[in-house]
This record gives C-alpha cells, structure tokens and sequence, in this order.
C-alpha cells in the first residue's frame, strides 16, 4: 500500500530568546524538498535549500527581541546506499529583553553561529543516521552527538524509529554572573508510524529528556532554577488527504509536562491545497497552552511588579515570562511554487500572539502583558 501524504515535524521550541530564530529556520529547513516515499530508500538527488528569517517580537508600546537569520543545508547520496547532509546557520540578535516580568527591558545584541551535519546509512527496509552539531555565540557555546535508527515493515505501512541525542553547553555570560557553567541534556525518542489506508498516516512519539547543570538565566534578576530538569513529551499526529479538493489536512496534538511543574498543550492544524501550475498555499493555525512552574512568582499587581528581593524561604525563584501560566495562538500561511522539476520557492508568515488570560484548564498568571511575535521566512530549494 502506498499513501498520498508524508508524515513531517515541523513544531520548533525556543529554550531562549536568543534561540527562537535558530530554532525556527532548523524546523524550516528539516521539511524535505518534495514527497518521499515512507520507505527507508536513500535519495536519488540531492538537494540544496537556503532559508531567510525575519523575526520581531514585541509587547504593548516596546519592540523587545529581533532576529535576522541564513541558513543552507545541502543532503546529496552517496554511493546509493548513503546519503550525507549537512547544514550551516548564522543569525544576528539584537533589540532588548526584560529582566524581570515584562519590566526592566535590557539592550542585548548577539551573532550564533551554527552547523551540523549526518550521515545516513539505508538498508532494504531500515536506515541508521549519526550527526553532530555545534552552535557558537559570545555566551553560549553547545556541541552535540546524535543518533537514529527507524526499521519498516515488510510492506512498508509501518516504521518504527528510536533515537538519542546528547547535548553539552557551556555558558559564559557577558555580565560575569556565572563562569564557565554547564549544561548536559540526554534526549531519548521513540516513535511508530502507520500508514492507515492511500489516505490516512497517523504517528505516535514518545520523548524523554534529561538536563542537568546551570538552567537559570543570567540576564534576569534574582533568576534561580533548580540544576535538575525532567520532561516527557507524548506526540500525536494524522495526515488526511481528501479526494474533492486533492488537498491534505494535518492535525497533531501534543502534552508536554516535566519536574518544573510545566504542563503544556498543543494542538495544531494545517491544511495543504495544491493549485494550477505549481503553487501550493497551506493556512495553519496552532493553539498553546501551559501552567506556570512552581518556582515562578507572580507579578505584584497592587504596585511596582518587580520585588526589591526574592521572597523569604525560597531557593528557586524566577520572574521569567517564559515559566508563567499563559496561552497563546500562532496563525501562518505559506506559499509555495514549484518552478520546473528541480525548483522550489516559498514564503512563510506567522503571527503569534499570548496572554495569560488565554490560558485552558487554568488561570493564567496576573499583571502579565500581552506578547506577540511574527516572522516572515523565505526559502529556496533545488535538486541537482
């Protein structure tokens, strides 16, 4: 059986502001270049895509974080049975954050610098990949090992797939607060994908992480946070080509919780419509939701929301918008054209919006403003 739809993750998470418009363009440019067969075959072509980003963030009345982003990535075969990828990122910061709460908005400005690369091996119905990344910026540096194996069934409707990465950082902020901190991170995933009918591909993924060392931020006042972090991550997602419109619906949902206290919700829909000559467009709508860390503390609505110090009692503390109780909503739609056999061009606008009153199953933090986000991503792919 064969299925007219590929099973794609494209769902980035920003640890960091400084991270979100790295994070963002690594999650653009893992899509493929055109629909492949679920079946662990190496590629027949290579292919090169180049990745462009703008991101602004902003809040009532102040623009906080900017991000201007390039990225390459290039994956070509290798004697048939290998294929080789690899990918080089460079993005420039600036703007400023708040130190505490949506307060005390801070200058910051920062070039990262980053690239990966993985080899794969195919067999007649598995695949074994191995990589490793590198990311450098004057704070931050993070160096990373990786591996995957996925196995498919006979006739190729299912693949199971497990993978592990390993992450070490070391942090050095400018301000001197802390010096050469660590940070070690062990990623297990496990996933099962199912090719239901010509129709319909469904996938469950099941992830575990493990961190341990320096999580606080040292640009943030008073910031604390426990130098253990646990969390699990359960992934759901169906693919559904429909026959009227020869279009494909994509709804996934996602619980993430760990030993913050965390519990988030994320449920996300896209729908992708091929039009005449070789344009594709693809609305998407994603809704966000989580509760606060326990070691969070609220802003103090009666008066001045920033405390003179930490409260009495307490080890862990933060005022980190990041870790407080709020929803949010991100709305996007992409563009594509397909120019001849070999070209692919697109554009991406999202627009993300959070408050704390949009919070489900919960209140949300008090005398938290409003937070918004957009970024325009443009792309281009060719196979050679």
């Amino acid at each position: 059986m064969t299925s007219n739809l590929q099973m794609n993750d494209a769902s980035p998470e920003s640890g960091t502001f400084k991270s979100v418009g790295s994070a963002l363009i690594s999650a653009a440019l893992s899509l493929p270049f055109t629909g492949q067969a679920l079946a662990e075959n190496a590629p027949d072509k290579g292919t090169i895509s180049v990745k462009y980003l703008d991101y602004l963030d902003s809040q009532p009345g102040e623009d906080r974080i900017k991000v201007k982003a390039t990225a390459v990535k290039i994956i070509a075969p290798v004697s048939g049975e290998w294929s080789l990828g690899g990918s080089v990122t460079t993005d420039g910061i600036s703007g400023a954050s708040p130190s505490y709460h949506n307060a005390g908005l801070k200058k910051m400005e920062d070039r990262r610098n980053a690239a990966d690369v993985e080899v794969t091996r195919y067999f007649q119905t598995s695949a074994i990949t191995l990589g490793l990344n590198v990311s450098n910026e004057s704070d931050y540096v993070s160096k990373g090992l990786s591996a995957q194996a996925s196995f498919s069934s006979e006739d190729r409707n299912t693949t199971w797939a497990a993978g592990i990465g390993m992450n070490r950082d070391t942090i050095n902020p400018n301000n001197k607060i802390v010096t050469d901190e660590k940070k070690r991170v062990l990623d297990l995933l496990f996933s099962v994908t199912q090719v239901l009918t010509s129709k319909d591909i469904t996938q469950l993924s099941v992830g575990i992480s493990h961190g341990s060392g320096y999580f606080s931020d040292p640009y943030k006042v008073f910031d604390n946070r426990p130098r253990e972090r646990t969390n699990r991550t359960l992934l759901a997602r169906w693919n559904h080509f429909i026959d009227l419109t020869q279009g494909t619906a994509r709804l996934s949902y996602r619980y993430y919780s760990d030993t913050w206290s965390i519990k988030a919700h994320t449920i996300g829909l896209e729908y992708v419509q091929p039009l005449i000559n070789g344009w594709t467009i693809t609305p998407q709508l994603r809704i966000y939701s989580q509760s606060a860390a326990n070691f969070y503390v609220n802003a103090d609505t009666s008066g001045s929301p920033f405390p003179p110090n930490p409260p009495e009692d307490v080890i862990y503390f933060s005022e980190d918008q990041r870790v407080s109780a709020f929803g949010a909503r991100t709305l996007g739609l992409k563009v594509a054209k397909q120019l001849g056999d070999d070209w692919l061009v697109d554009i991406k606008v999202e627009q993300y919006t959070q408050r704390s009153d949009w919070r489900l199953f919960g209140s949300g933090s008090p005398g938290m403003l409003p937070f918004y986000a957009r970024s325009i991503q443009l792309g281009l792919s060719k196979q050679f």
